[in-house]
């Protein structure tokens, strides 16, 4: 699943962090290559977490999903990125870009699989005369096909 991925890794690997925060001082005035490039030495990263966070057979299903809006995040995060950040005695400390962004692509990830497992098996209750029957809402390509059991 991951093959696709693994020259862009090999092509773009890790770099220092005067290197990381040069290529983000660029990418915070606008530059495009910049912003690319950094996100593209993070795939890696991403997959990582991914693997990580989440069940071999969720992997399946929903990986490449959550590796696209992953780099979205990581745009995101980019423009957010403080390179002026001190810590409580107001030194400077400088931050590796991965240490800023693994909280929020871990809640991401759990974020995205609680809303695709709940859109997956929603149960809807519903009076069909006197007895009360359960429905699953499976997702479809337009909106929801609910399918009925017997209780």
């Amino acid at each position: 699943m991951w093959k696709s991925y693994s020259s862009i890794i090999w092509n773009f690997l890790r770099i220092t962090l005067s290197q990381e925060r040069r290529l983000i001082t660029q990418a915070q005035k606008g530059s495009k290559e910049s912003k690319d490039e950094l996100t593209l030495r993070h795939i890696g990263f991403l997959i990582f977490r991914i693997r990580k966070k989440v069940f071999p057979s969720l992997i399946q299903r929903f990986a490449e999903d959550l590796l696209e809006e992953a780099i979205l995040v990581v745009y995101e995060k980019i423009e957010s990125y403080n390179l002026n950040y001190r810590d409580k005695q107001g030194n400077p400390r400088p931050v590796k870009f991965i240490s800023y962004i693994w909280k929020r692509i871990d809640g991401f990830i759990i974020d995205s699989l609680k809303k695709e497992t709940l859109l997956d098996r929603k149960f809807i209750s519903y009076r069909d005369g006197d007895a009360v029957n359960n429905r699953v809402a499976n997702r479809n390509h337009s909106g929801f096909e609910v399918i009925k059991y017997d209780s």
